[in-house]
Formats: structure tokens, C-alpha cells, sequence
């Protein structure tokens, strides 16, 4: 010991405290939702670019508007993102929107945006 002043059981070490990670999120934007066809009631899988527009089911061609606010079943329909770490394709329930997730295939963090938020 340098200081002779000291002694060696007098000097505390404090305990290792680990500080917290500051994790980042990717916040990806609605790339499409997943409804039903409005007459054969087979899922559908529409682009977000097809929003307030005429569609067509490809199963049994009936044609209709697609009004992704619309709740079917009494349940706003569910929409999907590409994770961008892996680049797949992830169906996400409309109450996780806003939320911080992972993604199922590569844990990658990210935030889907919730449009009612931006709205707002």
C-alpha cells in the first residue's frame, strides 16, 4: 500500500452496479393488414397502398372497398410489417401497435406505429 496512513481493511470498494443498456427500437410503418373477404370469408392479405380503394378476392373475384378501420367480428383486423433486421414477414395484432416487440424470427427489437397515435 502507498498510503501508510491507511489501512488495508479501512478502504471500501464499492459493489459493481452494471449500468442499464439503452436499447433502440426501429419504428416500422403498417405495411398491410389481414381481413377477411366480405364474401367467401377467406383471409385476405392487402397492402396498406389499397386503403379507401376497390379490391378484388382472389379466391372467388368478388370485388369490394377496403376500409382498413373497419372492425370484423367485432375486432379491428390484424396488419403486418417486414422485420427489418431479417425480412420477414410478421403478423402483429392491432393491440401491440405502439408497443415495443421482437421479432419471432431473429429477436430483432422494433415498434410497429399505431395511426390512431399519429392521428391524434
Amino acid at each position: 500500500m502507498l498510503n501508510t496512513d491507511l489501512e488495508s481493511d479501512s478502504i471500501e470498494i464499492p459493489a459493481f452496479v452494471p449500468l442499464q443498456e439503452i436499447t433502440s427500437y426501429i419504428t416500422l410503418p403498417i405495411r398491410g393488414y389481414f381481413i377477411p373477404c366480405p364474401s367467401c370469408q377467406r383471409e385476405l392479405r392487402i397492402n396498406a397502398r389499397f386503403a379507401g380503394k376497390k379490391v378484388s378476392c382472389k379466391h372467388c373475384q368478388s370485388s369490394f372497398r377496403f376500409n382498413p378501420d373497419v372492425e370484423v367480428n367485432g375486432e379491428p383486423p390484424q396488419v403486418y410489417v417486414y422485420c427489418p433486421h431479417c425480412e420477414e414477414r410478421l403478423r402483429v395484432a392491432r393491440k401491440y401497435l405502439g408497443a415495443k416487440v421482437a421479432c419471432k424470427g431473429c429477436h430483432g427489437e422494433l415498434v410497429v406505429e399505431d395511426p390512431s397515435e399519429a392521428k391524434g
